[in-house]
């Protein structure tokens, strides 16, 4: 076997050897050294949103005249080739690393130098003549680029997976309330039979769970939109150009179409995760709603012949290894899980966000990891509860009625007639005859049959 080729990095360590067909550096190769031991990364899409802050900062230090037409256009190309996942097998380093994240930072400055300078000399070399820190990272730290990407990155997976999942949610969900609407049904508190309603009653309480979703999370969206950028180390903007935030903003907006903006206060952007912290709050509190919603679901659904079946779910597929016939509500569960690891995720962020000390958070790639596997376990499990379970969902209609009937809670309607004690003993012997309260109240000869009717089932 042939002897793996490399070329020779430097940092402010000394000499490092690289495999020669690397695309980053020194930096990187210490950081892989010790940094991939759990084998989870971060997702693509948060490297190329890190190199587009990298793309956009090279226009604005060349507008500025702090770096030339030639590098800059280099670094813009070799960023935009990042973001394109031209590089993703150079991207290997762990989540946890570095609690500033500044090995990924690193990572992604030398493979846009690398890739820069191949461009414009046709060697494979990290440092010249585009340097990673003096050009890729100019106007920039670690800490303030780590953190401006986690909040594009948060935001964007909100705008354009998490809101329109939970959309379709409440539209599929609304859908059915409005078609359930005439279908009465008994109501359950406590797991016990209550008093009656319509099944469309029941969905327009779903539907308006993943409406208030959508609601919870626009007013912490906007809060994403803060950027750290232009605080450079500690949120002073030290060797930072003060036009360089602004216009890199704007570029990034612009490409985007979401209206970033600078922070108000850098020291406090930088020093805590509070925004990050508030937006995996707000991820728990759905993740709580779509567990209950799909919960309540397949209890509904429970049966088919001995449970409560007053709504029959989509066969997605076969149920059981060695039950013939069986059909489980997979949709459902596979939800459930997804909320349950979204509220354990949660628990993660917090304890991350306690994690900033002074003027910088040494958590954040922790943050960042949770923060963007729950947006993306909750879009997932919005739109597959909506698509493949909500939107096939049919009414036993027959079921609800024969629920009806059977359940001692209507004699409820009733009080108002004949008084709360001798409502609950026709109950009691309902129960102990084994009739239903229909029966036994005619037995009482508490009021005509039509009027029973009414007062029992709202019949007219």
């Amino acid at each position: 076997m042939n002897a793996m080729i490399h070329r020779e990095e430097s940092d402010s360590l000394g000499t490092i050897k690289v495999p020669a067909d690397a695309y980053y550096g020194a930096q990187t190769q210490r950081a892989l050294d010790h940094f991939t031991f759990s084998g989870t990364r971060f997702p693509s899409f948060f490297i190329a949103n890190i190199a587009l802050i990298k793309k956009h900062a090279a226009t604005v230090n060349n507008a500025l005249g702090l770096i030339d037409a030639k590098k800059a256009e280099a670094i813009y190309n070799a960023a935009c080739m990042v973001m394109d996942g031209c590089f993703d097998d150079s991207f290997l380093l762990d989540v946890y690393q570095s609690g500033s994240g500044t090995n990924t930072n690193m990572n992604v400055n030398e493979v846009i130098a690398t890739r820069a300078n191949e461009l414009l000399t046709g060697k494979r070399r990290t440092k010249s003549p585009v340097h990673p820190n003096d050009h890729v990272n100019l106007g920039q730290s670690s800490n303030d680029v780590f953190p401006t990407a986690i909040r594009i990155t948060a935001s964007m997976l909100i705008a354009n997976r998490l809101l329109p999942g939970l959309q379709s949610l409440h539209e599929a969900l609304d859908k059915k309330a409005r078609a359930f609407s005439h279908i009465k049904k008994i109501g359950r508190t406590h797991l016990q039979d209550a008093v009656v309603m319509t099944l469309g009653d029941e969905f327009s309480g779903y539907a308006r769970q993943a409406q208030m979703a959508v609601q919870r999370l626009e007013p912490v969206r906007q809060r994403l939109l803060a950027l750290p950028l232009g605080g450079t180390a500690v949120g002073s903007g030290i060797n930072a150009h003060k036009r360089f935030a602004p216009r890199v903003i704007a570029g990034i907006s612009e490409e985007t179409g979401t209206a970033f903006y600078e922070a108000e206060n850098h020291f406090e952007a930088q020093a805590c995760m509070d925004t990050e912290v508030e937006t995996m709050g707000v991820l728990k509190a759905i993740a709580v709603s779509i567990s209950k919603i799909a919960n309540d679901i397949r209890w509904l659904a429970s049966g088919p012949r001995c449970g409560i079946g007053e709504i029959q779910l989509p066969a997605i597929a076969p149920g059981s290894s060695i039950m013939p016939g069986k059909v489980n509500p997979i949709i459902c569960e596979s939800a459930i899980q997804c909320a349950a690891q979204v509220m354990g995720n949660d628990a993660a962020v917090a304890h991350g966000g306690v994690g900033g000390f002074f003027e910088i958070n040494l958590m954040q790639p922790l943050i960042a990891h949770n923060l963007f596997s729950s947006i993306i376990l909750l879009s997932g499990s919005a739109s597959m509860l909506a698509e493949k379970c909500v939107a096939g969902i049919v009414a036993n209609e027959a079921k609800c009625e024969e629920n009806i009937r059977k359940s001692l809670s209507i004699i409820t309607g009733l009080v108002p007639h004949i008084g709360y004690d001798r409502a609950a003993e026709i109950a009691k012997k309902a129960y102990a005859s084994g009739i239903d309260i229909e029966e036994a109240a005619m037995r009482e000869k508490v009021m005509p049959a039509g009027l029973l009717k009414k007062a029992l089932y709202g019949e007219s």
